[in-house]
């Protein structure tokens, strides 16, 4: 173990703060590139490491926040010249040590965003390649908004290092990413990929995270790193000020340590008084104790836990039996797949099951696609199953979140071949009670070997809480002592305190009206604690037996959810869903060829503004809605905005001056910028509202933009930042355009604005996130 890692067990360790602000007090320009002073001033760099050290930090940050190949050719001269800059700054402090900082790359991933996932690992492990070269303590993967680019780096780190590996993430007051990870989804992700801490960082003050401190200590079995701003900033003369003291911020660190951070430091604005004042206002509160919370967890940016309640796993994305699913797989047909998941999560399935499994195509390819295709519109976890270890291992590799693998059992051969997959990637794994012998015919026989795999996967350093026993539902036609044998073993694994599955269909085989027979084993089944099944949400029995369990366990409190399923409608035939399927849709779940498809459809027979009016803004809409109200997120905002583009596209074709109609938007990111994820949604969003945007990149002068707008003659300007040094830029910027001209209308939006800044700018509208820009347009052009 490192020492780093001995030393988080046993004492509170302090990080930094706002390196980013102390570069701004010693003459950092707006636009200027922080990593830049590496080079051009590195005893200005050395110097503020001294300060948090001297204040009492244990942990400095390296200056390579914003150092990645896409963006610098002379990203390892930067690296060198940082990791050097620290180490300097270190060497007259005992217990102090370096960590090599890694921040977002300013793109999304595939296939909300262009950034292959394969090419995010790559970017990340040269960093990491170079910085432990140079001898770095450990990795700090920090400010991360999207969970999948989290994945991407801690996997480049794994692979390209030893060195233990620290991560924080962004949230929002509700607890969740930019891209809608939840604080559970990414407890769960991180501590299964092996990181040594987790927490959060950045966005909100240390008075805002209190109520998410306990989310984390009630999930996480690893220490919980904090680093707030100090408040939100203020802009004075076009700079960020933190108005928020040493002390007071000190007060609510030391809340925060009361509620369960062992690991405590500062971000923007947090300069070496504030870790100063938060040593001394925690030195001695107490060390939160670090243990193993014992969860059965798989997510995707929800969470999903095994074990309190029954979870079902949907099974139609499986091609036995499935003819239909059959011949989708063999030609390609991926939206066929995509209605069976979207259907089975609208019936109420908590995880899907999907099997691609048949001889006549390339399942390694088609799993690793359909995978990332659902997870582009669906929130629920997956379960990958799959015969085929390689088809198992590049599916889990670039699954965003943790997975639960279908399957391993207990011979030697299945278990060395499954078991490093499931810890290099962090899964929960099915574990099927068989061997290289069989089926046994008896419980105590099928608990010895569930035993057996157990003792198994601590040599893999996996631990029981990752693994899910399925005691194997064999039909009663053949064997009539099939479901005794079976409902008996899981009574007993479940008094061992044992996670269990069933697939429930095999029961029936070859019987008549098999939803009867389902239903009543499913029902016994979980009466003797069954913990989840792969079954068919699709199934009114099955359904009814769950909800009607469910309440009668008092599982499902005043019975509410049984009530909700009396009074609704019965459980959607996916089969008439894929035929009935309208435009409108399409749009809202976010299926962008269904969407081409029915727009083509329309085209012949209805005119192209009934189709804007009477399916894609509709669709819009109440995907807007369900954005705001935090029932959809980032993801699915974007595939909608995706399809609706997409249906635009050929509208336009037919009338182009029509859908255009006057109603422009310019957008930019200011100078000094270069992140443009935030204009880029917002771009995305007016062009499927119908807006005609134009796009002039980022890094861009305020005379750039007045130039584009005389050019254009577009009075409606939209304007991001996400570093504070770059405010400056979009005031002037501001000003600029209204002396030109007081009509024109500027929106401003970016993480580290506030409404209180926009005023102060005399901006037109802040926009706090994408759709409420997308709101202001119409309102300006209606």
């Amino acid at each position: 173990m490192s020492k780093i890692c001995e030393l988080i067990n046993k004492k509170r360790i302090y990080f930094d703060g706002g390196l980013g602000t102390m570069l701004q007090k010693r003459g950092l320009k707006p636009g200027d590139l922080p990593e830049s002073w590496n080079i051009s001033h590195p005893d200005i760099i050395e110097e503020i490491h001294r300060q948090y050290l001297m204040n009492g930090a244990n942990i400095i940050t390296t200056n390579t926040f914003g150092v990645d190949s896409l963006k610098h050719s002379n990203y390892e001269e930067l690296i060198k010249s940082a990791v050097d800059c620290a180490k300097k700054a270190t060497a007259d402090f005992d217990d102090s040590f370096i960590a090599f900082d890694i921040g977002p790359l300013g793109r999304f991933l595939e296939p909300i965003g262009d950034l292959p996932f394969e090419e995010t690992v790559e970017i990340f492990a040269k960093n990491i390649r170079v910085a432990k070269e140079c001898g770095v303590d450990l990795i700090i993967i920090e400010t991360m908004t999207d969970s999948y680019e989290t994945k991407a780096a801690v996997i480049a780190a794994k692979e390209n290092c030893d060195l233990p590996i620290f991560v924080t993430n962004v949230y929002d007051e509700n607890g969740k990413l930019l891209t809608g990870a939840s604080i559970e989804a990414m407890v769960s992700m991180l501590e299964g990929l092996g990181v040594s801490a987790i927490g959060m960082n950045c966005s909100l003050g240390p008075d805002k995270m209190i109520p998410l401190i306990k989310r984390f200590a009630d999930c996480s079995s690893l220490p919980i790193i904090v680093n707030p701003n100090a408040g939100l900033p203020d802009i004075v003369d076009g700079k960020a000020t933190y108005s928020m003291t040493a002390e007071r911020f000190a007060d609510y660190v030391a809340l925060l340590a009361e509620g369960g951070a062992n690991i405590l430091g500062g971000c923007c604005g947090t300069e070496p008084d504030y870790i100063r004042a938060v040593v001394e206002k925690t030195k001695n509160i107490p060390l939160s104790t670090v243990e193993d919370k014992g969860l059965t967890v798989v997510s995707s940016i929800n969470a999903v836990e095994i074990g309190n309640d029954p979870i079902l796993i949907g099974e139609r994305i499986n091609p036995t039996g499935k003819p239909t699913l059959k011949q989708a797989l063999i030609n390609n047909n991926v939206n066929y797949i995509l209605e069976q998941a979207l259907t089975q999560a609208e019936n109420g399935a908590h995880i899907l099951d999907v099997n691609v499994g048949l001889p006549q195509i390339d399942e390694a390819c088609a799993m690793t696609r359909i995978v990332k295709e659902i997870q582009a519109v669906c929130n629920l976890p997956l379960s990958i199953d799959s015969n085929n270890p390689s088809v198992i291992e590049r599916a889990v590799r670039v699954y965003n979140g943790k997975p639960l693998i279908n399957s391993v059992n207990g011979d030697d051969e299945s278990m060395d071949a499954i078991f490093p997959i499931v810890k290099k990637y962090g899964a929960v794994v099915i574990a099927l009670t068989l061997d290289k012998n069989g089926i046994p015919n008896s419980a105590d026989d099928r608990v010895k070997i569930a035993e057996y795999i157990i003792e198994r996967a601590k040599l893999y350093g996996i631990d029981k809480k990752n693994i899910v026993f399925d005691p194997l539902a064999l039909t009663i036609s053949s064997d009539p002592h099939a479901a005794q044998i079976t409902l008996e073993t899981v009574k007993k694994l479940n008094d061992l305190g044992y996670k269990t599955n069933l697939g429930v269909s095999n029961i029936s085989y070859g019987l008549p009206n098999r939803d009867i027979i389902n239903s009543t084993f499913f029902a016994l089944a979980l009466q003797n604690g069954l913990s989840c099944a792969i079954m068919n949400p699709l199934s009114k029995e099955m359904m009814n037996a769950y909800y009607a369990f469910r309440a009668l366990a008092n599982k499902d409190m005043y019975c509410a959810d049984y009530i909700s399923k009396c009074i609704a409608s019965d459980v959607k035939n996916v089969e008439a869903y894929s035929t009935e399927i309208s435009l409108k849709d399409a749009i809202a779940r976010g299926l962008v060829d269904v969407s081409i498809e029915k727009t083509r459809e329309l085209l012949e027979n209805c005119e192209p503004l009934d189709i804007i009016h009477q399916h894609i803004i509709p669709a819009l809409n109440e995907v807007g809605v369900k954005f705001e109200s935090k029932k959809i997120f980032l993801p699915q905002l974007l595939m909608s905005a995706e399809c609706s583009s997409k249906a635009f596209s050929l509208i336009k074709q037919s009338m182009p001056a029509k859908i255009q109609n006057g109603k422009a938007v310019m957008l930019a990111t200011v100078k000094g910028d270069i992140h443009d994820i935030g204009k880029n949604i917002v771009k995305l969003l007016l062009e499927s509202y119908g807006f005609l945007v134009y796009d002039l990149g980022k890094d861009v002068s305020p005379a750039e933009i007045l130039d584009a707008v005389k050019k254009y003659q577009c009075n409606f300007v939209g304007l991001s930042a996400l570093m504070t040094t770059t405010l400056s830029a979009m005031a002037e910027t501001v000003k600029l355009l209204h002396d030109y001209d007081a009509n024109i209308k500027v929106m401003v939006g970016g993480a580290v604005l506030t409404q209180e800044y926009a005023n102060e700018i005399n901006a037109d509208f802040y926009g706090k996130d994408a759709m409420s820009a997308v709101r202001f347009a119409e309102k300006f052009y209606n």
